[in-house]
């Protein structure tokens, strides 16, 4: 192995965003002395824009169900170890206001900037040192230590943690640093993709959903196995909303999504109490009192002479019933990384110590946060597990 100079920290952490600093005040509060590198010149560049400028710091029902992964078991020691009561606790410590918005997602009052304030601080108080508009180049592994190529010098350190995330957002200065990293050990990677995203209509259904962009329905989503009830919005390109983002961390291109436009209502029994209620009652009219008249329209669009309800047949309405509670959609494709609010894949866990985020083969070496094969549901779950695995890693680094 080739030398290096004399070590100059314990410990080196690349990536000054939600799991670099938590890993750097938690390394510090052990007595390690810490160097935290940021590539930009302000730190938690992802948490200030976040939940629009309040952040999404956690949810109170984080738990491993809430992430996806390769090795669903993975996450559960970090997250058990650092739940979502720590760091609310930490919130409440410094005085930041927060409110639950929905679903437990938990939002400061005021603006994000108190989260990058509040982990600052407690660097500062942990004595960590941090350099800004500092990026790392390239890591290499020396007789004792690793040596880490930052702007025009070489430091060194017997522990390097990974907190550069993934590719979502690259207006922030997302890149591949990570993975390169990974590469270079020969580490083995689960293909990184966009999670959390938009998808795009193909062109059949652009045209027939293009006069919807801004209408919103509350929809159940299905993708395989995999479900969830939400908001629904309609773009000029395809579908967005919180349902949407949150399936398009599951659908893999090529697949159909299916989607019930009113997930508390069978339609299929509402049309036929109406048909005998009020048999001279419209179709449309009746979809209309439960979902924008626009929509039902386009729902609708395969039927366009439809008969008084009265003389609907069961067989009509079984079909009229499952365009509003099964519809199928084929995407093609996603907004990409751009759009996405995390990265899907990264580091494989196969790699990793569950317990300390160190990579198995290269003592010495961790990867945290979104650069690992650990993706959470929208809502602050991505959040906690930067929180987690930072804590972790910062107990051994």
């Amino acid at each position: 192995m080739s030398s290096a100079p004399k070590q100059e920290f314990d410990v080196i952490i690349i990536g000054a965003g939600a799991a670099g600093m938590m890993c750097a005040l938690e390394a510090g509060k052990r007595g390690r002395q810490v160097l935290l590198l940021e590539k930009a010149k302000k730190t938690g560049q992802k948490i200030l824009i976040s939940g629009g400028g309040r952040c999404n710091f956690t949810n109170i029902f984080a738990r491993p169900e809430s992430f996806l992964s390769n090795n669903p078991h993975f996450c559960k020691s970090a997250l058990t170890r650092y739940t979502q009561t720590d760091f609310i606790s930490l919130v409440e410590k410094q005085g930041i206001a927060y409110h639950e918005k929905k679903l437990g997602q938990l939002f400061c009052d005021g603006s994000a900037a108190a989260i990058v304030d509040l982990l600052e601080a407690e660097c500062a108080e942990a004595n960590v040192s941090i350099w800004r508009d500092a990026g790392a180049k390239a890591i290499r592994q020396c007789d004792d230590c690793f040596a880490v190529s930052v702007n025009d010098r070489s430091i060194s350190a017997s522990s390097v943690v990974i907190a550069t995330g993934g590719l979502s957002i690259p207006k922030l200065g997302a890149n591949d640093f990570a993975y390169r990293i990974a590469k270079t050990f020969g580490l083995q990677l689960v293909t990184p993709k966009p999670g959390l995203v938009p998808l795009t209509f193909d062109p059949k259904d652009k045209m027939r959903f293009s006069e919807l962009t801004g209408i919103s329905a509350d929809v159940m989503i299905h993708c395989r196995k995999t479900s969830f009830r939400e908001n629904l919005l309609f773009t000029h390109r395809g579908l967005s909303g919180p349902a949407i983002l949150q399936i398009s961390s599951f659908w893999q291109t090529g697949e159909p999504i299916y989607i019930d436009f009113l997930p508390d209502v069978n339609c299929e029994t509402l049309l036929k109490d109406k048909r005998r209620d009020q048999p001279k009652s419209n179709v449309a009219k009746i979809l209309g009192e439960h979902l924008a008249s626009r929509l039902v329209v386009k729902l609708l669009a395969e039927f366009p002479s439809l008969p008084e309800l009265g003389n609907c047949s069961d067989k009509l309405i079984q079909k009229l019933a499952a365009a509003i509670n099964r519809v199928k959609l084929l995407p093609n494709g996603t907004e990409g990384f751009a759009k996405a609010e995390v990265t899907v894949g990264g580091v494989s866990t196969d790699e990793l110590n569950s317990k300390t985020m160190e990579i198995k083969s290269v003592p010495g070496l961790y990867f945290i946060g979104e650069a690992v094969d650990v993706t959470g549901f929208l809502g602050g779950y991505n959040f906690q597990w930067a929180w987690s695995s930072g804590y972790v890693a910062g107990q051994y680094a």
